[in-house]
């Protein structure tokens, strides 16, 4: 049983009920009980009613209080999983965005780590510049992007020319344990180039950090498609030692709502419901009458 805090006051002006025979006769009646009675009685205004209350979103947001988010979490609590999650859709965005909120830290991270690639990107640059990802990416994150085979070859060459000279130098010496003879930038980068694949991996991969981090930011700044060769890992544990949960979920405004939904169909039931409260009260009760008739039907005659 429903039992919410109608406006009884209201109901007796719409059956036309004077407060004498609601006192006397209808103090201890449901709603249901009561337009029943006066139905029985041939008070038509109680026969309409009781058409109107299974088909008037306005009349059941003002009888049922359904604005009041106190009356929806009852009615919402007595609802399974599936029967919630069909009003997450049907919210305003930064009413869902508070759902988050009700989700620990870790739990987020771990949520993230399971997004599309493209959108953790998203997530995360509404947190950190460019500059900041980079320098905050680990080195084996680095050397993985460097030698992946989605990175073109001939466009890592093509950006090693801006490196200065004396790192070029170093890598060059680093795999042939020769001093480098040429300060040419072009020369060097074509000595690079004509590497075998492992000195072409050990040239890259033994960068100085400086130029290596220089080298990989430039090459993502051209293809933003290339910050999701970073592992999910990467990008949460960085957002875990920078960031803080407020942070966090303003940055995930920008997820789709699909996902966002996807997120928070894993809150317990209870949570959810709280959540579901912020949903607007014609809304709600336009969900009522025409998804759930059997959890409307038990309001009236609670």
């Amino acid at each position: 049983m429903i039992v919410l805090d109608t406006d009884l006051s209201t109901l007796l002006g719409k059956l036309n009920i004077s407060q004498t025979k609601m006192v006397e006769m209808y103090s201890m009646m449901t709603v249901d009980e009561i337009v029943e009675a006066e139905a029985a009685q041939g008070n038509q205004a109680a026969v309409q009613f009781a058409a109107d209350l299974f088909t008037n979103v306005d009349k059941l947001v003002e009888i049922f209080k359904l604005a009041d988010s106190n009356n929806k979490f009852l009615i919402l609590s007595t609802m399974t999983a599936d029967k919630l999650q069909k009003f997450l859709p049907l919210m305003e965005e930064e009413d869902l965005m508070q759902g988050f909120y009700y989700f620990t830290e870790d739990k987020l991270m771990a949520m993230l780590k399971e997004l599309p690639p493209e959108q953790l990107v998203n997530t995360v640059f509404e947190m950190f510049s460019e500059r900041e990802v980079i320098q905050l990416m680990p080195n084996d994150e680095l050397n993985n992007f460097l030698t992946s085979t989605e990175v073109d070859k001939d466009n890592v060459l093509e950006h090693l020319k801006s490196i200065p000279p004396e790192y070029l130098a170093q890598m060059i010496e680093g795999v042939t344990g020769e001093e480098c003879q040429g300060k040419d930038t072009l020369d060097m980068v074509k000595q690079i180039s004509e590497f075998n694949p492992l000195q072409y991996k050990d040239a890259l991969t033994t960068m100085q950090p400086v130029p290596k981090q220089q080298l990989t930011l430039s090459l993502a700044h051209e293809h933003k498609e290339l910050y999701q060769l970073f592992s999910p890992d990467a990008y949460t544990n960085m957002i875990q030692a920078q960031k803080q949960k407020p942070d966090v979920v303003k940055a995930m405004n920008v997820i789709e709502p699909e996902e966002k939904i996807k997120m928070l169909e894993e809150l317990p039931n209870d949570l959810l419901s709280v959540v579901i409260t912020q949903i607007d009260a014609k809304v709600f009760a336009d969900t009522l009458i025409n998804r759930f008739p059997e959890v409307l039907a038990e309001i009236i005659a609670g």
